[in-house]
């Protein structure tokens, strides 16, 4: 007898299915990094309390847990769970996502700064996670056989360079093996931690925040110090925000509760539960965890963990940096699609390697995670309260809450916000410093080229003309209308462009068929393919083309020109047109410059070192033909 299965029950299982698979992704994707703090934050809390192995006092090691639970459940549970999550920009998530969903009419004032400013203050995240992740993995040699001391380091950079090598291949390829293994680490942490739990049950009273306030109240000068180290149990919480657009923030939800959440406080009182055991000489609390035949395969699986932790992190650098490309906020940069299916998934060239090379000295010179986590933190703290305050904009501007809910809802949480940044500011002597170095240089350059950037477009706006000027310069007989089509590419839509007035001045000739090509970035992920084009008709055989992209799609002239027969009529074929450029040379204004010497010089170095217009553009370079102008700002 044949068995039918009912169409309602297929459907649901596929739903089931479908359920399933998101929350692996969610696993592999999103809670690399704060999965596998447990390595290294409980540690270094400890230490800033002034633990040394072999035991500590049970207040100290209560108070440090119940900080860190409730840590996790205000930050990570109610603040980006319940609230940030919400603030998405079409499904995208991000401070640079967010900045662009407040200025969705202009990218201007203290929102654009903050905005800017945040997503630098990243970069120094990802150059550190990768360092301090993949160390403190390692050192869990130290724990199975002290002997093997020596190995860590090189191990570590043996595995950082791998890392960076294989980062050209995407991580459509091995993405699929991240959530089993998250899934595995997470059920191992787990275990480990039930295990020593129900050793010293006792260790569960931590629960009860009153532990963390007396802790703090008591803490004879250490509370900033600990709440600094405590944070380092949060730090994954702006990558749950910023890789929101690859899985949704239903799956990413659900995988907190039902997982990552219980797995993190099991693990994290189970390495309290050993700490306190009077029994047991301590060095390590995680791999402390485990039994001495274990430690060596649960240092396999922390490196593959930490490895997955790094990837999640630099990935968001790389789709970072290609929303600033195209939102104008930073120079051209050669970017790789490395699959055909997700926008957020690229790699980028340059970037890569200068990743590569300062997490490779960071590790080196720092020397072990107790170290790296002096300069872990301050970055992140900086980029969670900026977050803050950009949510408070948007409970205001975009969910149109009353000013006093909004007030009570981000002020509680910047609070908590603030109290980690001020304890992690306290780390700027012993490292912190590097990391807000590196974002504020990132910043800089963001500054300098969005200033640089809107001068040069000034001052060719200065030579540009009304087109009814310009169209009646085609009436002159001296100027011969030329075979074939130009395409001119340019930023001025209103007026005609100085690249086509000097084409007629200077050569009195043009081809029958222009194209004015405009690239227009809106501040929203993605436009659909059926409202990316507009056409409008000038006359004398010129059409204006304004191409519209979101900030996750990547401008492409040759697949325009190909839509353009389909769209106008227009027999135009993208390999036999000619595409004019301008080849800006830019030089610091006499008098009335927009910046100072070494911010001019600053924009002319980025300006030559910038990719090519023709190679971000798609454009083939045997039809390409470049004009040189000279530009004082």
């Amino acid at each position: 007898m044949t068995e039918i299965s009912h169409p309602a029950t297929t459907s649901h299982d596929h739903q089931r299915t479908r359920r399933a698979l998101m929350l692996m992704a969610a696993l592999g994707i999103v809670y690399g990094d704060i999965g596998t703090s447990p390595l290294y934050a409980f540690k270094v809390a400890l230490e800033a309390a002034g633990w040394v192995a072999g035991g500590a006092p049970p207040d100290l090691v209560l108070g440090v847990l119940s900080l860190i639970f409730w840590s996790l459940v205000i930050t990570i549970s109610v603040k980006y769970i319940g609230f940030v999550l919400r603030a998405d920009n079409e499904g995208e998530g991000g401070i640079l996502a967010l900045t662009g969903l407040l200025c969705r009419d202009r990218m201007t004032g203290m929102v654009l700064v903050l905005g800017l400013f945040g997503s630098a203050l990243l970069y120094g995240d990802g150059v550190i996670t990768p360092a301090i992740s993949v160390l403190s993995a390692f050192e869990g040699l130290e724990t199975a056989a002290p002997q093997l001391e020596h190995f860590v380091m090189p191990l570590t950079v043996l595995v950082l360079i791998g890392f960076f090598l294989i980062q050209c291949r995407g991580t459509a390829r091995i993405a699929r093996l991240f959530g089993p293994v998250m899934l595995t680490w997470f059920a191992t942490i787990a275990v480990l931690g039930v295990v020593a739990i129900a050793r010293h049950p006792h260790v569960l009273v931590a629960l009860n925040p009153v532990y963390a306030v007396d802790f703090v109240t008591r803490s004879n000068g250490t509370a900033l110090a600990v709440c600094g180290a405590v944070f380092l149990a949060v730090t994954g919480g702006e990558a749950l925000y910023a890789d929101m657009g690859h899985i949704g923030r239903l799956p990413i939800a659900r995988a907190w509760g039902m997982l990552v959440l219980p797995a993190l406080c099991l693990n994290y009182f189970g390495q309290g539960a050993v700490v306190l055991d009077s029994q047991t000489l301590v060095d390590n609390p995680f791999f402390s965890l485990a039994p001495s035949f274990l430690v060596i395969p649960l240092v396999i699986l922390s490196a593959m963990a930490t490895v997955i932790a790094s990837q999640a992190v630099v990935t968001g650098v790389f789709s970072l940096t290609k929303q600033a490309v195209q939102l104008g906020s930073l120079p051209r940069i050669r970017i790789v699609q490395t699959s055909g299916a997700e926008y957020g998934q690229v790699y980028i060239p340059s970037l890569n390697w200068m990743l590569a090379i300062a997490t490779i000295l960071l590790t080196v010179l720092f020397k072990n995670s107790g170290n790296l986590a002096a300069a872990y933190g301050v970055a992140v703290s900086a980029t969670m309260t900026i977050t803050t305050i950009l949510l408070y904009q948007t409970m205001r501007q975009v969910w149109h809450w009353k000013a006093w809910l909004a007030l009570l809802v981000a002020g509680a949480f910047l609070t908590v916000d603030a109290s980690f940044l001020i304890a992690n500011l306290t780390k700027i002597a012993e490292g912190g410093w590097l990391p807000l170095a590196m974002g504020g240089g990132v910043f800089l350059i963001m500054r300098i080229w969005v200033r640089g950037t809107d001068a040069c477009r000034q001052q060719l706006g200065r030579l540009a003309e009304p087109f009814e000027r310009f169209l009646e310069r085609l009436d002159d007989p001296k100027i011969v209308r030329l075979p074939g089509c130009g395409v001119f590419l340019t930023r001025n839509r209103g007026m005609a462009p100085p690249m086509l007035i000097n084409q007629v001045k200077w050569h009195h000739a043009l081809n029958e068929t222009i194209i004015l090509m405009s690239f227009e970035v809106q501040r929203v992920p993605r436009i659909h393919a059926r409202d990316r084009v507009t056409i409008e008709p000038i006359g004398k055989g010129i059409t204006r083309v304004i191409a519209n992209y979101g900030f996750m799609q990547t401008p492409n002239v040759h697949v325009v020109m190909r839509w353009l027969p389909m769209i106008t009529g227009l027999d135009v074929d993208p390999n036999e047109a000619l595409y004019y450029l301008w080849n800006e040379a830019v030089y610091r204004a006499p008098e009335g410059s927009v910046m100072p010497p070494l911010g001019v010089m600053i924009f002319a170095f980025l300006r030559r070192n910038a990719a090519r217009a023709s190679d971000y553009f798609g454009l083939p370079q045997e039809r390409v033909i470049e004009v040189g102008i000279h530009l004082e700002i």
